[in-house]
């Protein structure tokens, strides 16, 4: 069995990679993760950093050296001038009031020492703390200066990122064209965009080969089918024919379904050139009535909570996403007593489209091979003839064009929830 499995509908649409919503994800703003993207150790901030701090060890290193040799130097200037005697000792200072209490020479020589020693050790502090003052300020003038410098520098960056983020959004026409002197910045840009030309190239080209090779195969078969038809038409028809005929068209069926797949695949993958306003409930409940006759065959309850839920998009690929889902979700139930549950609904500027169903036990770790072309969990599943192997892989392509995204956790006692997030309107 396998949960790749899509509507045989064919749809009418139009992609292109110019739109103007292209690359948007606007529910993602409000991730908590995305709250704290100033405080990253950013390059321009480890630069400013680096810088900044280097600046400010200099200014240390230097302002150390100036005071420690302006000391050596005010030390090694002993007083100008000692008394030797015979003058009158009765003398006062505004500077040194222990000169005025000198009764003796020695006495005056020693208080004049002690003046011009508290003099100097005065004058030190006061450069010490003004020479620190002066530090301070120009560490954080240069601390600003860095961080301006550095944005200037790592501009480039920014507009290699910025680009880089279009492309992961399947916008691979978008290039840097980065101008300025020939440096390393430059020639990493150019690289980019060469790279980028190719990849664009390539995908161009395998979209082209999947929907030509798509339309021609519809041809032979739909010969085939007419054919087929007309033969088991003839009364005269033998019983062996009749079910040879019968089981032909079925594998023809298959093939149909096959290429239509394969074409709504590769149309899927392009940008959504017009957008209108859809409510993602409506084509949840649109696709419910579609497969209630199967529901109901197979024993499937259909219940949920859908409240209107609205989104910019196509209208047709968003239907087709909730009957692949409801579809898969109906096929791959339990036998008796199963149903599946689809509902809607809005948080933090998306709206989420949730099936969920119970069914076979699948492994965490098989998860992600559900979203591949043609993959199968288990080996009999590739005989089974309900499907060709491409629902979820058109799910998550139609999701992805419209800027939102699609997930599947397996539940406890088996089958999964899958859950298609878009960004609201």
């Amino acid at each position: 069995m396998t949960r790749n499995s899509e509507a045989h509908h064919p749809a009418h649409l139009q992609g292109s990679k110019h739109s103007p919503h292209k690359g948007q994800h606007p529910w993602r703003r409000h991730d908590s993760a995305t709250d704290y993207s100033r405080l990253r150790p950013t390059i321009r901030m480890r630069l400013t950093l680096l810088y900044g701090g280097m600046f400010l060890v200099a200014g240390i290193v230097l302002l150390l050296i100036i005071y420690f040799l302006t000391a050596q130097a005010l030390r090694n200037s002993g007083a100008a001038f000692h008394l030797l005697g015979g003058i009158d000792l009765r003398m006062s200072s505004g500077v040194c009031q222990e000169l005025h209490r000198a009764q003796s020479v020695g006495e005056f020589n020693g208080a004049l020492d002690t003046c011009l020693d508290n003099q100097r050790n005065a004058a030190l502090n006061s450069l010490l703390h003004r020479s620190m003052l002066a530090l301070m300020a120009l560490a954080v003038l240069a601390f600003a200066l860095g961080y301006i410098l550095s944005g200037k520098v790592l501009s480039p960056l920014g507009r290699i990122t910025r680009t880089a983020r279009g492309v992961a959004s399947s916008d691979l026409d978008k290039r840097i064209e980065l101008g300025g002197p020939d440096d390393e910045l430059k020639e990493l840009a150019d690289t980019f965009d060469d790279m980028l030309g190719r990849l664009d190239r390539a995908f161009n080209a395998q979209q082209r080969f999947v929907a030509n090779a798509s339309h021609e195969l519809r041809t032979p078969l739909a010969i085939n089918r007419t054919v087929l038809e007309v033969q088991m038409s003839d009364p005269n028809a033998a019983p062996e024919i009749v079910q040879l005929g019968k089981t032909l068209l079925a594998t023809n069926a298959r093939s149909e379904q096959l290429v239509e797949g394969l074409l709504l695949l590769a149309r899927s993958e392009n940008e959504v050139v017009e957008r209108e306003s859809v409510d993602l409930a409506e084509k949840a409940s649109l696709a419910v009535d579609q497969v209630r006759a199967t529901a109901d065959a197979a024993g499937v309850e259909l219940r949920g909570e859908r409240q209107p839920v609205y989104t910019l998009g196509n209208s047709v690929l968003l239907e087709r996403v909730a009957l692949n889902l409801l579809q898969n979700a109906v096929q791959y139930n339990i036998p008796h007593g199963g149903w599946v549950d689809a509902s809607t609904s809005a948080d933090s500027g998306c709206v989420s489209l949730t099936v969920s169903n119970p069914g076979p036990v699948i492994p965490a770790y098989e998860v992600d091979n559900l979203f591949e072309p043609f993959r199968r969990l288990r080996s009999e599943r590739t005989g089974s003839g309900q499907g060709v192997g491409l629902g979820l892989s058109i799910v998550r392509s139609v999701a992805r064009v419209h800027g939102g995204t699609v997930s599947a956790e397996p539940r406890e006692g088996g089958g999964l929830n899958v859950c298609v997030k878009l960004p609201a309107q």
